[in-house]
């Protein structure tokens, strides 16, 4: 639920974010099959933004596309989306970053720092709506 808030929030000009039933059907169809879906919907993007809740770090095909939109060149942010009110639970608790232990170096060696953001615990929503294409221009400016 607290993905599908930020996935209705149309901050984003000309941006469709990929569908929720689109990655259900696709996961059926094993590992060669989820790598192409990740890669098309990658493909023309700028920016990857990671939405953390509590089992993100841990899911299997997030650290994949966080490697290939650095890999490719993309920025990369992470926002925490603990602090979102869920209709069924509530907040939740926060969850780890899915870029610890990953090494992000720019073309010079430098080693850089993925901006994970965490929105205000009282306004989680609109810190998130009034924030966004800024946070992911920082993203960008970060890969430049």
């Amino acid at each position: 639920m607290r993905v599908q808030q930020i996935r209705n929030i149309g901050s984003l000009e000309d941006n469709k974010p990929v569908s929720a039933n689109d990655w259900e059907t696709v996961k059926k169809s094993g590992d060669a099959s989820i790598k192409k879906w990740i890669d098309d919907n990658m493909d023309g993007r700028t920016c990857v933004v990671v939405l953390i809740g509590e089992e993100t770090a841990s899911r299997p095909w997030v650290k994949y596309e966080i490697e290939k939109a650095w890999k490719d060149g993309r920025g990369l942010l992470g926002i925490h989306i603990h602090s979102l009110n869920c209709p069924n639970n509530g907040k939740g608790s926060m969850g780890a970053s899915p870029f610890t232990g990953l090494k992000f170096t720019d073309s010079d060696g430098k080693v850089k720092t993925i901006p994970c953001k965490n929105p205000s615990v009282n306004n989680a929503y609109n810190d998130i709506k009034d924030n966004l294409e800024k946070w992911i221009e920082e993203a960008i400016a970060l890969r430049a």
